[in-house]
């Protein structure tokens, strides 16, 4: 059992954003799955739903004020086996692609912000249409949906042409599948899962949007990798040795002046050079980009 755990804590450690958020979510998953067993044997399954409506993200907007956690953990958190199995595979599938051309930080960016759309969207639906209003009091969201169709279509944005190979269909351009997904999700938006759905569309909406300010230079994964570094400081345990250091002798006033500015304009050539070759993209696409200009974009992709 020790090997299986440590097993587990090195393939977590040592692996990237896309399989870490895959495992949190299979883990939460088992977890619930196993803990369900014992409430249901004990018949107390009515308070494991309740202990579940913690996680789920409410529609009535005056339960959402007393767990406002819920905006992000509905996202973490599945009920049955294909539910997340089909969530984790398009999650591997397509978040592949963005860690390959746009890096770590931006696929981890575009996973919680297509969460958070994909609840917003929700919310605002089931409180304003008047289709949901005899359903708000008691609905509730969960799933990772709204921000691995966030990573669909963010991937569909950013290489449109780039082509998947399907079962029974070969060869199929990401367009058209983010197309297919988007128009099966708002037909379906009136059906038993409207609000999974409509979750859909807000982390469809919040995908493009996201690569649309990434080609014109606003990359809004950065708050959410700031929030998570600084989150992640808090457990690491702070080194007790005291430190010192003796401060060395530096140059004159001037060469220490043209020193910072020799490295702010090499600081601000590079962003021109990135700016350009997302403009580039935005343009023709990123197959026009040469050899040099994928390297450079993929280098920068990891800072």
């Amino acid at each position: 059992m020790n090997s299986i755990l440590d097993d587990f804590k090195l393939a977590f450690k040592t692996g990237n954003v896309l399989n870490q958020i895959i495992i949190v979510n299979v883990v939460i998953f088992l977890a619930f799955a196993v803990i369900n067993v014992f409430f249901t044997f004990a018949g107390q399954g009515a308070t494991f739903d309740a202990i579940g409506n913690y996680l789920m993200l409410p529609s009535n907007l005056s339960t959402l004020l007393t767990q406002p956690w819920t905006l992000i953990t509905y996202g973490f958190f599945h009920k049955g086996f294909f539910h997340i199995l089909f969530n984790m595979l398009y999650m591997y599938w397509f978040g592949r692609i963005i860690s390959e051309y746009l890096g770590q930080n931006k696929l981890l960016g575009l996973y919680v912000w297509g969460v958070i759309g994909g609840g917003l969207l929700y919310l605002l639906a089931y409180n304003v249409m008047p289709y949901f209003e005899n359903q708000v009091m008691g609905s509730y969201l969960l799933g990772a949906s709204g921000g691995v169709v966030a990573i669909v279509v963010g991937a569909a944005t950013f290489q449109p042409n780039f082509a998947i190979n399907l079962i029974f269909l070969g060869p199929v351009k990401l367009k058209y599948i983010a197309a297919v997904t988007v128009f099966i999700s708002f037909i379906q938006s009136t059906g038993s899962n409207a609000g999974g759905e409509i979750a859909h569309l807000g982390g469809a909406l919040v995908g493009y949007l996201s690569i649309k300010q990434l080609q014109r230079g606003s990359d809004w994964s950065k708050p959410i990798v700031s929030i998570i570094t600084w989150v992640k400081s808090l457990f690491k345990p702070q080194p007790k040795i005291k430190v010192s250091y003796k401060k060395a002798k530096t140059t004159s006033g001037r060469s220490s002046s043209k020193a910072k500015a020799k490295a702010e304009a090499k600081s601000k050539s590079s962003q021109d050079e990135i700016d350009a070759i997302l403009d580039k993209i935005s343009e023709k696409g990123y197959d026009a980009l040469s050899k040099e200009e994928k390297q450079k974009l993929f280098n920068a992709s990891k800072d």
